[in-house]
């Protein structure tokens, strides 16, 4: 089973349904609740859902919608040395590089899901457009 950081941008894209890039958000979001993929998410990812989701949307509404895929993903840590490696990195974006550094630091995921192919290039690990990572995998 393949192990997979699903960025914040695929998130909020599965969490809100923005059109047209739902579509493999919520492919990538099935296959991890049939347990065809392991996904994780960071906490930073909730936090940027939550503060997207607040536009429009009742606090318990937001925390029910949360609540629901963590039923579904797992979480990564950030710790002291995924930050020092963040701040240490080659990254232009830091919010990206923890992200990745936590990834790297879990030791099971092999890639990153995101819409945002460029803010990775520093990355270790494989980085893909869910469209992409879908039409290699399935």
């Amino acid at each position: 089973m393949k192990h997979i950081l699903i960025d914040s941008d695929v998130i909020i894209d599965f969490l809100v349904n923005r059109h047209p890039f739902s579509v493999h958000a919520i492919s990538i979001v099935a296959l991890c609740e049939k347990k065809v993929l392991k996904g994780y998410i960071t906490p930073i990812i909730i936090a940027n859902a939550y503060y997207i989701l607040r536009k429009g949307n009742s606090h318990a509404a937001i925390l029910n919608q949360i609540r629901n895929l963590l039923n579904i993903v797992d979480v990564t840590e950030i710790n002291k040395d995924s930050i020092l490696k963040a701040l240490n990195s080659e990254f232009k974006d830091f919010e990206d590089a923890l992200q990745n550094f936590s990834a790297v630091r879990n030791g099971n995921i092999s890639t990153i899901i995101t819409r945002n192919i460029k803010d990775y290039k520093k990355s270790a690990l494989a980085v893909l457009t869910p469209e992409t990572f879908l039409k290699e995998n399935f």
